[in-house]
């Protein structure tokens, strides 16, 4: 059977989507290959076509995902956003309660650590553009804005994961807000 023009590329970006919102939402070692291909209306045996092994759809997901966050800062820049905008909009509750398409950084940390290096040489990459990007927004030369790029990023990680992991919702919120306004003081400077 022959598929039009396009159709692998599609299929591919369907599964990386699927796997990327799972992966985000229930963990890397939590979702197993059927049930990604399941929801993306696809067999076992077509995964093969696309990937080499999970651990190449877990590189995948972790730069499409990062690639979906540092579009949204741009765009938020674009549309004449701050870095306290882009903090703000990371560390709300719609971030904190949307995993699935939220920043994989504060989903995945600890298992990207567990990943093999090439995994973890995209995610570098990726997380060394988006800091860039922060950097660049920021006042002061390059090495001082640099510095404070990676502390923010770091607090607001950090602070989405505690926020994430805590049962309380009045003690998650106060999370939110503190980790929130520290950051936009450090980048306020």
């Amino acid at each position: 059977m022959r598929y039009e023009k396009g159709h692998r590329t599609a299929t591919r970006e369907r599964i990386v989507d699927v796997a990327s919102r799972r992966f985000r939402a229930e963990g890397v070692a939590a979702v197993g290959l059927t049930g990604i291909m399941a929801d993306a209306g696809l067999t076992n045996g077509a995964f093969y076509t696309h990937f080499s092994s999970k651990d190449e759809l877990v590189k995948a997901t972790l730069v499409h995902a990062m690639n979906e966050r540092e579009a949204a800062l741009k765009a938020l820049g674009a549309t004449g956003g701050d870095v306290g905008a882009a903090i703000r909009e990371y560390l709300s509750v719609a971030h904190r309660d949307d995993a699935a398409s939220g920043c994989p950084s504060a989903s995945l940390l600890g298992e990207i650590r567990r990943q093999p290096v090439e995994t973890r040489d995209a995610y570098t990459a990726q997380i060394t553009a988006f800091v860039d990007l922060i950097a660049a927004a920021l006042p002061g030369n390059a090495v001082e804005a640099r510095q404070k790029a990676l502390a923010i990023f770091g607090l607001m990680a950090g602070t989405l994961q505690l926020a994430r992991a805590v049962s309380d919702p009045v003690l998650s919120q106060e999370v939110l807000e503190a980790g929130a306004k520290t950051a936009i003081a450090l980048a306020q400077g």
